[in-house]
């Protein structure tokens, strides 16, 4: 599992050609990578999530793969009760820690569960986002049928990731099975239940100082 999170991170979720193995994948990998000095990511929501989800009336989040922490703190700030859940110990303590400072730690519960097994188990939200969590072996198609699961009547599944066609970039895992499409992903959910919209969305990303053209794929599906 891992949750490449875009809040325009500095030196990224993948140095530029670093070789990528499945242990990177693993929770060890990210214990050791939110164990260090200061954040890794900057704090501030995923663009996409803001621009979706700002206009809803708050109620009950889930944030699933929430790293640091930057969107269920955005998200507590706009007046969401949030779940948030990582599998990541390191991660979810500086997620913690960073929710104390911004003042909204009574407005989020946080969880420990790997994704690639996590079910909702009857539990539902008003809101399930998971932004640029990606897993091996097209996992996101099994985790979005969880997390369709977990939504509730009237409300709104967010799913983003990268783009297959940013793999080009350098920026991206080059292994198979971990970067989707939206119309890849859309297949968990269903028709019956949810209004889906799969898109693709370009947008330019700033790494080293060079500025790439790349594209998210973006689920949202609202449910009847």
């Amino acid at each position: 599992m891992s949750h490449d999170h875009d809040h325009d991170h500095g030196h990224g979720g993948l140095e530029h050609q670093q070789e990528i193995t499945r242990d990177h994948f693993e929770q060890p990998s990210w214990d050791e990578r939110y164990g260090g000095e200061g954040r890794t990511w900057s704090g501030r929501p995923n663009a996409v999530l803001v621009a979706e989800v700002a206009e809803l009336p708050p109620g009950r989040a889930v944030d699933l793969g929430c790293g640091e922490g930057g969107d269920a703190i955005w998200l507590a700030e706009q007046g969401w009760q949030v779940t948030a859940i990582d599998f990541s110990e390191a991660g979810l303590r500086k997620a913690a820690a960073h929710a104390q400072e911004r003042g909204v730690a009574d407005r989020i519960e946080f969880r420990q569960a790997d994704l690639r097994t996590w079910t909702p188990d009857g539990e539902q939200w008003d809101l399930v986002t998971s932004c640029f969590l990606h897993l091996l072996d097209d996992g996101m198609l099994r985790a979005t049928g969880q997390m369709a699961d977990a939504v509730a009547p009237g409300g709104t599944l967010l799913v983003a990731g990268h783009h297959p066609d940013d793999a080009h970039t350098g920026l991206r895992w080059s292994m198979p099975g971990v970067l989707f499409t939206a119309d890849e992903l859309a297949p968990a959910v269903d028709p019956e239940r949810f209004t889906v919209r799969a898109e693709t969305r370009p947008r330019d990303e700033t790494r080293d100082e060079q500025t790439h053209h790349v594209a998210d794929a973006l689920l949202v599906a609202v449910r009847k």
